[in-house]
């Protein structure tokens, strides 16, 4: 059975009458957290090596696992086999709009910033990726919809001819080969991808993304639950805020140190880590923050439809759930984020 027919079959229960709502069932007896090996999922990176997470959950078993690219997450979720996921905005979206609204909601941002195209150093514009390979991670997910609607912006088409641009998608760690070998000849890519691209295989910047959003902002980095979950086991969700809060806050007050944890935990995922300049640059790119800029959802639901890789904008009315966020931003002193009604269908 799919996922999306599974789901269906879940929420509906004799008759075509709605099932019962998920009830708090209390603290959940384990969470297992999706997330990436990338400098823009510092904060899941630090909370998992740091314990922070395990610290906050108490009695609640983590089973961490990690993922290339969004969509993959979405799947795991979809099917179940997975709670909650750092992800990014795009897929998150696709998450949403696919399960019609019910499967997950948007729970915490994670990082806004840390995505670039960088290319070969002869091309100089937009116009010069006539008739060039350019990569993505992954069709569908957030870099790949956001170099789509960029391409669609410049009047360029998608595809192998000699006046369009060949997309293609790769793992961040293939491009990286590929681009050395002259077999690509740019990469839409999220830090620290962009940054070894650049310092390590003699890219050079095209684009940076923060240049098309307003003050620079936008979503990377996400966090999004299962909605079953959440129902059942707010108490689980919210100490999962917390140690995130708990990864972020460490990672701004002593960045020499989170640097060290996020290349440490990358190394151990990965089997290489990064040399201290493509660290720093990837860091300098970022900014870690739980606020996820509910604001610019409906564009990039727009985005998807203009990048060819949706059929009609996502209703992403509904799609956030804030309530323990501020709770947890608000004992911590912190001021609470704005669910730019996101969060009301």
């Amino acid at each position: 059975m799919t996922a999306f027919v599974a789901l269906a079959a879940c929420s509906r229960a004799g008759g075509g009458e709605a099932a019962a709502p998920a009830q708090d069932k209390g603290p959940a007896a384990e969470i297992r957290l999706g997330y990436f090996p990338n400098v823009t999922h510092a904060a899941a990176l630090i909370g998992v090596d740091k314990g922070l997470f395990a610290k906050e959950l108490g009695g609640t078993k983590l089973t961490p696992q990690t993922f290339n690219a969004g969509p993959e997450a979405v799947n795991a979720l979809l099917g179940e086999s997975l709670d909650a996921t750092f992800i990014g905005s795009g897929p998150a979206i696709n998450a949403f709009a696919k399960s019609k609204g019910e499967a997950v909601r948007l729970v915490a941002g994670a990082t806004s910033g840390g995505a670039q195209l960088v290319v070969k150093p002869e091309i100089a514009s937009a116009a010069d990726l006539r008739g060039k390979v350019i990569t993505a991670p992954q069709l569908g997910n957030t870099q790949d919809v956001s170099l789509k609607k960029w391409l669609s912006d410049q009047k360029l088409g998608v595809g192998a001819g000699a006046d369009q641009v060949n997309v293609t998608n790769t793992e961040n760690a293939q491009s990286l080969d590929l681009f050395k070998k002259g077999d690509i000849q740019g990469a839409w890519a999220p830090e620290p991808w962009s940054s070894r691209l650049v310092l390590d295989a003699g890219a050079k910047v095209l684009l940076d993304e923060k240049t098309l959003w307003d003050g620079g902002k936008f979503p990377t980095t996400v966090l999004l639950v299962r909605a079953e979950f959440l129902a059942e086991h707010p108490q689980t969700v919210e100490a999962l805020i917390r140690g995130h809060l708990a990864a972020t806050d460490l990672a701004l007050a002593d960045k020499s140190e989170a640097k060290q944890v996020v290349n440490n935990a990358l190394k151990a995922l990965t089997g290489k880590s990064l040399g201290e300049p493509v660290l720093d640059r990837a860091f300098d790119n970022i900014e870690l923050t739980l606020d996820p800029q509910a604001g610019t959802f409906p564009r990039l639901a727009e985005d998807a439809v203009t990048a060819g890789v949706a059929k009609e904008a996502a209703d992403v009315a509904g799609l956030a759930d804030f309530t323990l966020l501020n709770k947890v931003l608000t004992a911590a002193g912190k001021p609470p984020v704005d669910s730019a009604g996101l969060d009301k269908k």
